[in-house]
């Protein structure tokens, strides 16, 4: 019995000191309970991988030789140890292997081993290949637990997949699977993005009759998704019922309400939202003050995104590359270029990343009809381009008329080695051919193959 104690005492700091990422200690404490008599067992090496396992998957695996060497035989919490290291790391070979292993040992996979790789392969993309493993297991009779629903769920769904997550998530219900409220949440998020109102609403309405209690993640994702639907009186709904149930307790889910308010210019009502911010002394971060910026910007109102971004660097945050981009695309919008290409090159000279702040000058310059100033800002950047900043100039330049000229922008774009979009290449290519440059087309199209 001591030594059991003793022996569990050992596990115990080995677990902290890899928790701290302290290795060497861990390694330390190993070596001076063997040399009092103290063996470690199965349990010790296992938390060593995990601590290896946490800077790369060699270092983890190298512990399994030490086990050998030592005559403690490793166990399937091993195995699913290595598994989970190579699945962090989307090393899916190294997942396969360590797989084979287990079985050649004679170990059964159990649902963790299946579940690790089930998150492997969403990780990738690789939403069939998960769909097999989840046919698997339920071909072993392996039963699934809550864990392995919600990974299938959610997997699917950050993958685009929602049709078949939702059709994976009735045909779990009807096999008596209850959903967490997690997977709920993942489903109304994700129905929110694709704008389906009326299935989020639905999924909604069945997380109430379930019996579970929608949380502060639920009620923000129906927000965002009410806005995101343009369902803007179902969006407020939704944040007075949050309010009421007692979930709106900081400036997230108000900024949430603003931003959608402000997408469909309701800046009357964002304006109300903003006071009950300030009103109830909330601490503003990061992006509750991109929020306000961009309300400012939308009502045309630049003049005070200066003293807003003043009063960021006053009470400690410090306002992003985005924060700017939003001034820079305000000032376009106004009209005001030669504000919006000073605050460009102040951002560059204070050490800012200014491409998006820029390929929104070239696009704003494009629309508004100024194409000679956008060739000019163009042709006057350095290494600044990207792929999109040849897309803003491009469909400035076929909108005029100016084919020619886009299209050997768009050869430079692809000589440059840049991705360009393909609605780009349709677009100059109609151009040509509609304006009666045919071997203009055939040319332009195989340069750009060579490219």
């Amino acid at each position: 019995m001591p030594l059991r104690l003793s022996t569990k005492l050992l596990n115990i700091s080995v677990a902290s000191l890899c928790r701290a990422k302290q290795m060497e200690k861990a390694e330390a404490a190993i070596i001076d309970a063997i040399s009092l008599g103290i063996l470690p067992n199965v349990v010790t090496y296992n938390t060593l991988i995990r601590g290896y396992s946490e800077s790369s998957f060699a270092a983890g695996y190298s512990v399994v030789f030490r086990m050998r060497e030592s005559g403690i035989p490793p166990n399937l919490i091993t195995f699913n140890s290595l598994l989970a290291a190579a699945s962090r790391r989307h090393l899916l070979p190294h997942c396969f292997a360590v797989l084979s292993q287990m079985l050649v040992m004679g170990f059964v996979p159990d649902i963790w081993s299946y579940n690790t790789l089930l998150h492997c392969f969403f990780d990738l993309g690789r939403c069939f290949d998960a769909y097999k493993v989840f046919g698997a297991i339920l071909s072993k009779n392996v039963v699934p637990c809550q864990v392995t629903c919600g990974i299938m769920i959610y997997g699917l769904c950050r993958n685009g997949c929602i049709g078949s997550a939702l059709g994976l998530f009735r045909y779990l219900k009807n096999r008596g699977h209850a959903p967490q409220l997690a997977t709920y949440n993942a489903l109304i998020k994700s129905l929110g993005n694709a704008r389906s109102w009326k299935r989020m609403m639905r999924v909604f309405d069945e997380l109430r009759r379930s019996g579970h209690r929608p949380n502060a993640v639920t009620y923000t994702s129906l927000i965002k998704g009410c806005f995101r639907c343009g369902e803007v009186r179902e969006g407020l709904e939704m944040f007075a019922e949050m309010k009421r149930n007692g979930y709106a307790y900081d400036q997230f889910s108000y900024c949430t309400v603003v931003a959608g308010l402000v997408k469909w210019n309701r800046t009357a009502d964002a304006r109300v939202c903003v006071s009950h911010i300030f009103k109830l002394g909330f601490e503003l971060d990061i992006a509750s003050y991109n929020t306000l910026i961009n309300m400012c910007c939308k009502e045309g109102k630049t003049g005070t995104v200066p003293r807003l971004l003043a009063m960021a660097e006053r009470n400690g945050v410090k306002c992003d590359a985005y924060s700017h981009t939003i001034y820079v695309g305000g000032l376009c919008r106004a009209g005001d270029f030669r504000g919006a290409l000073r605050h460009i090159a102040w951002m560059d000279a204070t050490g800012f990343d200014c491409l998006a702040a820029f390929n929104c000058l070239i696009d704003r310059l494009g629309k508004s009809g100024h194409l000679d100033s956008a060739v000019k800002a163009f042709d006057s950047t350095g290494g600044t381009k990207d792929g999109f900043t040849y897309s803003s100039l491009v469909q400035g330049l076929c909108r005029v008329g100016k084919v020619r000229l886009a299209s050997e922008v768009l050869l430079s774009c692809a000589r440059e080695g840049h991705r360009y979009l393909k609605m780009d290449r349709d677009v100059v290519l109609w151009g040509l051919r509609i304006t009666y440059l045919p071997n203009e087309a055939r040319r332009f199209k195989r340069e750009l193959r060579a490219a």
